[in-house]
């Protein structure tokens, strides 16, 4: 990527990890609250970087900018988390460019998703977005991209089926007790935690157990009642969270703690417990499984469910892959007429400056010198100058280099590299 007059920093990193390479364990390390991101955005924002976003979901923590090193990016993501450079360099990855345009493309389009079709990854990206607006993070090729990631994840949405049916972790941990547990609508279900991923698996509880008895237990009531109300469901308070737990057989947690929420010390129920964690970092302490009568399924074993309906959504992925190089092609294209913009901006006013001085230089010869009308015609001679020059360039891309090298040699324009 050549200086594009978006970043005084002239590459594009997205440095991160995903569940692809590192466990949860791993991912917790590196997981990002709002403040976190927030605060890293700010320290960047001092450091001089510019155009940068920050996601951290349960499957994948992820920062994209611009910068002279992608050092710069990986220091302040393991200044602001809790995870280690020498962590980071096991599982992580680093993309420059073209390669990093391309692999926001296929985060934000649900196909480098856990499950895939799991569109959840979009708002997230857009929510990075919003916060880095507000931090005054922005530039114009963030903002492109992004728009242009959003468009292509509708299109994939509307031409395709690749996300037919139920997606996402919530969806995942429904289906394994739909498969694990016999007489489920029998048995009781207790949901702690009630953020965006336990407000899906309530949803899909309800929508495929056929269960009435779905207890939710929220550290903020009022959060739990507003979900409970649209589903008829009880709520208790979360110093009844021991109590509960020992009357259910399945628990759910996704409370988005950075902290293990349940451990061993608050089970004292004897029959059998099943507890999935559905959270980054995991929320359940692993010392539960000293416990006989628990099973524990964190959501890494829940991604690795595939049924039919995520076979047949593998079919799409070509058609998908089609729409993301067509958008792709469309930034790329905007991205190219970014680095004329210098030019065609520095030329124009070279010629504006030849203009002035002729216009002054005949002023003085020519009695009655019509100053508007003269003003008119060199104003369009300039415009029909730079249309010249303008279409020249975008429809000689493989010269373009060499024209725009050249135009500055010939109007003696400065440096604007």
């Amino acid at each position: 990527m050549k200086n594009y007059n978006i970043s005084k920093h002239h590459t594009f990193y997205v440095i991160g990890l995903s569940y692809q390479k590192a466990d949860a364990v791993i991912r917790g390390h590196f997981s990002l609250d709002e403040s976190q991101k927030e605060n890293l955005i700010i320290e960047a924002k001092k450091q001089g970087l510019e155009g940068m976003m920050v996601t951290s979901t349960c499957n994948r923590t992820e920062v994209y900018g611009f910068a002279e090193h992608p050092f710069q990016l990986i220091k302040l993501l393991c200044q602001f988390s809790q995870g280690s450079l020498e962590e980071f360099e096991k599982v992580a990855y680093v993309y420059k460019n073209q390669q990093a345009i391309e692999h926001i493309f296929n985060v934000g389009t649900g196909l480098d998703s856990q499950i895939l079709g799991d569109f959840e990854i979009i708002s997230q990206l857009k929510k990075a977005f919003s916060r880095s607006k507000k931090l005054e993070m922005v530039n114009p090729f963030i903002e492109r991209l992004l728009n242009s990631v959003i468009q292509a994840s509708k299109r994939i949405k509307n031409e395709t089926e690749i996300s037919s049916g139920a997606t996402s972790v919530s969806f995942a941990s429904v289906q394994y007790i739909l498969n694990e547990v016999q007489h489920i609508s029998e048995k009781n279900i207790l949901l702690f935690g009630t953020g965006k991923i336990g407000r899906n698996t309530c949803e899909n509880l309800v929508k495929h157990t056929k269960n009435d008895h779905i207890t939710l237990i929220n550290r903020t009531k009022d959060k739990a009642e507003k979900i409970a109300g649209k589903f008829n469901l009880i709520v208790k308070s979360h110093s009844d969270l021991q109590e509960e737990i020992s009357k259910t057989d399945i628990l759910i947690v996704a409370t988005g703690a950075q902290q293990p929420t349940v451990s061993k010390e608050i089970i004292y129920t004897k029959k059998d417990l099943l507890i999935l964690d559905l959270s980054i970092p995991k929320n359940v302490s692993e010392n539960v499984e000293e416990l006989a009568n628990v099973k524990l399924v964190h959501l890494d074993h829940l991604s690795q469910i595939t049924d039919q309906t995520l076979e047949k959504r593998k079919d799409y992925l070509p058609q998908a892959r089609l729409i993301i190089s067509e958008v792709m092609l469309e930034f790329n294209a905007w991205l190219e007429t970014r680095k004329f913009a210098p030019t065609i901006k520095a030329l124009k006013q070279k010629l504006s400056l030849f203009k002035d001085e002729e216009l002054d230089f005949q002023r003085k010869k020519i009695q009655d010198f019509n100053n508007q009308h003269a003003e008119i015609i060199g104003d369009r001679i300039i415009q029909k100058i730079m249309n010249q020059f303008a279409s020249h360039l975008k429809e000689n891309n493989d010269t373009s280099e060499e024209s725009l090298a050249l135009i500055q040699r010939v109007f003696q324009l400065e440096n604007l590299s």
